[in-house]
């Protein structure tokens, strides 16, 4: 089992960035599948990037080219860069893992998470 803290969410105007940051302890997550999600108010949580032990991503359609996820291995952390933000970018984003795991085909199979952290762009 791995506990994950993220950190970094606040409020924006459109076109601003903020970097979300996603601190693992307990288990490294250097050979695990890791994740964003996100959840706006009355939507059903959605998978926004994942990276796997290769470093490959993959993203959702709709964050592709303005936002990155990137990892540290050494620091055990995770992070998220979000550049051009807009309204419907709001939401509560929450970091996953799949301990010891490879991604697979899609955003299925996230067994830690954690508690979340808002995000607020504004127009």
């Amino acid at each position: 089992q791995v506990q994950l803290v993220e950190s970094g969410g606040g409020s924006v105007q459109t076109g601003g960035s903020l970097r979300l940051s996603c601190a693992a302890s307990g288990s490294s997550i250097r050979i695990s599948c890791v994740a964003w999600f996100r959840e706006a108010p009355g939507e059903e949580r959605e998978g926004v990037a994942r990276i796997d032990p290769s470093g490959s991503t993959t993203y959702a359609d709709s964050v592709k080219g303005r936002f990155t996820i990137s990892r540290d291995n050494a620091k055990n952390t995770l992070y998220l860069q979000m550049n051009s933000l807009k309204p419907e970018d709001t939401a509560m984003y929450y970091c996953a893992a799949r301990l010891f795991r490879w991604c697979g085909a899609d955003f299925s199979g996230f067994t830690d998470w954690g508690q979340g952290t808002q995000v607020t762009v504004s127009s």
